[in-house]
């Protein structure tokens, strides 16, 4: 069977494949023919070679998660039974695959950067798919709860957070509830990286997001004023006149309980004295249930409030109102989990 220079060079060189009558030749006489033709090139692989394509090395990124995980290299090693130039070598290896930097270099310890720590959430996912294809190969049960990543403004009281999450923890399917407070800005921008299922907020997710999320209102509330016993008997009967000069704990500046507070006051023309100004909610009431000051709080988590902290309601302020939002990517909620929370929140808990 014999080949022209222009066929070859239509077909072999161009990466077009050999028509199919022609596909029985021989390797060998095939590269023959090439060489003889074009001797001046160096012979190819009967397939032409394409890109490689980019891939990961799972041993580079089992190093990087064990380093991540056991806080240093020293003690990676330890667990990984490798030395420290090799481990050292393979996290380098593996910066120059991301072209990111994953650790950075905090005192004596090294601290995970924000790719570090994208890709950490990433290799926890993969090496926990990893152990339970082997159980399921080797006929175990896996038993493995459908992780369920939430976000808590700090904004949000810690009892009702808790009141919110409750009925996800009570489904029939397995659940780990992963749990983080932030800012709310940085718990909307893991949303939107899908690093979070759902984020908890006391507004609605603002403009500013430049992700498409979606806000669920949970339900609304009014808002009650707490103090030690003493302290609540104190201004218990002419209330909300009898706050005057009182000491008084505010929420964070940026809270909405903060702005709502300050414009009722405003408007009421009442003026407690302010000892102080605490950001964390569980910390702040801590701090009214030992007599430092009056507070306030959801009225949802009333009972709640008084039972944990030793202290006694001192007035309630029904019109201002406490409004609670479930943040998430869907537009329809379908998050097993998810659906739990909003349904329970808004016939029982605001119900």
């Amino acid at each position: 069977m014999n080949f022209s220079r222009r066929f070859i060079e239509r077909t072999y060189l161009s990466g077009v494949p050999l028509p199919a009558e022609y596909v029985v030749l021989p390797v060998r006489r095939l590269r023959s023919t090439f060489r003889h033709l074009f001797p001046e090139r160096l012979v190819p692989d009967v397939e032409p070679r394409r890109p490689a394509l980019a891939w990961l090395n799972y041993h580079h990124l089992l190093y990087f998660y064990t380093v991540a995980r056991e806080g240093s290299i020293a003690r990676a090693c330890a667990v990984l039974h490798l030395t420290q130039p090799t481990v050292s070598s393979q996290l380098r290896t593996l910066e120059g695959a991301f072209g990111e930097k994953l650790f950075e270099r905090r005192g004596r310890g090294l601290a995970l950067t924000e790719t570090g720590s994208l890709v950490y959430r990433y290799a926890e996912e993969i090496f926990a798919l990893g152990r339970e294809l082997q159980e399921t190969v080797q006929g175990r049960p896996t038993g493995r709860p459908l992780r369920f990543r939430v976000g808590v403004a700090e904004a949000i009281p810690k009892l009702l957070a808790y009141r919110l999450l409750a009925p996800a923890l009570t489904l029939d399917t397995p659940l780990r509830l992963v749990c983080r407070e932030d800012e709310p800005d940085r718990l909307l921008a893991d949303l939107s990286l899908h690093a979070l299922d759902l984020v908890l907020l006391d507004a609605p997710a603002g403009g500013a997001v430049k992700a498409r999320v979606f806000s669920h209102p949970l339900g609304e509330c009014g808002v009650t004023i707490f103090g030690a016993p003493t302290l609540a008997a104190q201004v218990r009967r002419r209330f909300p006149r009898s706050l005057e000069g009182m000491p008084f704990l505010l929420p964070g500046a940026h809270t909405m309980l903060r702005q709502s507070l300050e414009g009722w006051m405003e408007r009421e023309g009442v003026r407690p004295t302010v000892v102080g100004e605490i950001g964390d909610s569980a910390v702040l009431k801590t701090f009214g249930g030992a007599g430092a000051g009056l507070f306030a709080a959801p009225s949802a988590v009333e009972r709640d409030v008084c039972r944990q902290y030793q202290v006694r309601v001192a007035g309630r302020l029904p019109k201002m109102r406490e409004r609670f939002y479930a943040v998430s990517v869907e537009r329809r909620l379908k998050h097993p989990a998810v659906v739990a929370i909003t349904q329970a929140a808004r016939t029982e808990l605001f119900g």
